[in-house]
């Protein structure tokens, strides 16, 4: 199976946040049209569903690129795509000018999230990346 490395390491760098996605629009499907909270789903998950599922792909992609000498592990690889992702997504909760957390909390959220990433990356996207023939 050495057809496309590149289009099966984009797919399975997209499995995760896509079914994460989906559960978090069911969220907050449920919060709003249920509880009738009135939370803009269209304004908050046109970020993540368009720009999230695409860049882990691409990311991964990157991963598989970077055969020269010593690789990143994984987990690490995907634990730096926090970097690219919270400044784009800080300016967009900015510029629709949504309630921001003080700024030690955000510290705290991010590093979370880069463990959360880690994690994720390296075990689900690993085993997907072994899945499919495209691992190390």
């Amino acid at each position: 199976m050495t057809a496309h490395p590149y289009l099966r390491a984009y797919m399975a760098g997209i499995v995760v946040p896509t079914m994460f996605l989906l559960v978090i629009f069911a969220f907050f499907w449920v919060m709003r049209f249920v509880y009738n909270v009135p939370i803009p789903i269209e304004h908050v998950l046109v970020f993540p569903m368009a720009l999230v599922p695409n860049l882990w792909g691409v990311w991964n992609i990157l991963y598989l690129r970077m055969h020269t000498g010593r690789r990143l592990p994984i987990g690490l690889h995907g634990a730096m795509l926090v970097f690219v992702l919270s400044p784009i997504g800080y300016l967009l909760v900015r510029a629709q000018q949504y309630l921001i957390v003080p700024s030690p909390l955000i510290l705290a959220i991010f590093g979370g999230i880069m463990v959360i990433y880690y994690l994720v990356w390296k075990y689900a996207v690993a085993f997907l990346n072994d899945l499919l023939g495209i691992s190390s």
